[in-house]
């Protein structure tokens, strides 16, 4: 069955500038989408916990959605994230992405609720119902409770609209069954220091949320794995990158560490939305020294093989 959707590139879920006072900072979001689209990623998503979802409202994420949405102006395709604790919420997020002319939607298993692998499929098609759009499906079991299973495939996987999954579970056994067993289901790598092992797989997209302020970068790897079939120079600046993913990954600091990345790019995205805090200074100087590293080193590696 051919996809409805191909989900081709680097995907970068959207960071949320915020003001001092707390509120979104448009201006600065506007100045990331522009950067990003002259950077060369091929997607955006909005309303991704990179996004900082789960401190907002569906009103505030829908918002979002439509700015994001109204400056794309159909460069980019637009993915929008349901994820939520409530079935209701989700629809709400589906149904708004539909009335705005998104392209495709990002859909996870309600946290906390462990749903047994019917009730997430009777869940996942309920919101595939509202949006009637390109799904791209999201598994993290690390963070929803429970893996999309084979049942769970099985059942959501004859809508149509089902065209792929984020796959972050970490397990490189689901990247071989889902090549394997379900590759009417595009496999995009949701799991960043897994990237190289899921484009050898075959996947041809990667959602990451570094890109948000290393796009050239992570396009490069893309370039080098998924369009030129050069994986001793994919290695090269996988390897280049790796000290990133442990910065990003250490101690629960990963949305944090991502919005100070793109304020040193140089469009300040504010503090964060609460519970959490920014970074402490030592933080901010080891992801600066770890991102003048790698752009260096994969910089001279593409010029190389140019």
């Amino acid at each position: 069955m051919t996809p409805i959707f191909k989900f081709e590139g680097i995907y970068t879920p959207l960071v949320t500038p915020l003001l001092p006072d707390g509120g979104f900072n448009m201006d600065a979001l506007a100045d990331q989408i522009e950067h990003l689209v002259t950077a060369g990623v091929h997607g955006l998503i909005s309303g991704g916990s990179t996004g900082e979802n789960y401190a907002q409202t569906v009103e505030q994420r829908l918002e979002l959605a439509e700015f994001t949405k109204q400056r794309l102006k159909g460069r980019l395709p637009l993915i929008v994230g349901t994820g939520t604790m409530r079935t209701d919420d989700s629809i709400a997020l589906a149904t708004g992405a539909r009335e705005m002319g998104a392209d495709a939607i990002l859909l996870g298993t309600p946290p906390y609720a462990v749903p047994t692998e019917r009730e997430n499929a009777l869940n996942a098609l309920a919101i595939d119902r509202a949006a009637n759009l390109p799904i791209m499906l999201y598994n993290y079991p690390g963070r929803m409770g429970v893996n999309m299973g084979e049942e769970f495939l099985d059942r959501v996987g004859r809508s149509r609209n089902v065209c792929a999954i984020k796959e972050s579970s970490g397990d490189i056994n689901r990247v071989h069954l889902l090549a394997r067993d379900y590759p009417h289901i595009q496999m995009s790598c949701g799991m960043d220091d897994q990237a190289l092992e899921f484009f050898a797989w075959g996947a041809r997209s990667w959602v990451c949320a570094g890109s948000n302020f290393l796009p050239e970068e992570h396009v490069a790897l893309y370039q080098a794995c998924a369009v030129e079939g050069n994986f001793d120079k994919g290695r090269r600046i996988m390897s280049a990158m790796m000290p990133l993913m442990r910065v990003l990954e250490q101690g629960g600091k990963f949305v944090a560490c991502v919005k100070h990345g793109v304020t040193m790019a140089g469009i300040d995205t504010g503090g964060m939305m609460p519970p959490l805090k920014p970074l402490n200074k030592d933080d901010k100087r080891e992801l600066r020294q770890v991102v003048r590293v790698l752009k260096a080193t994969v910089a001279a590696i593409v010029k190389e093989t140019a």
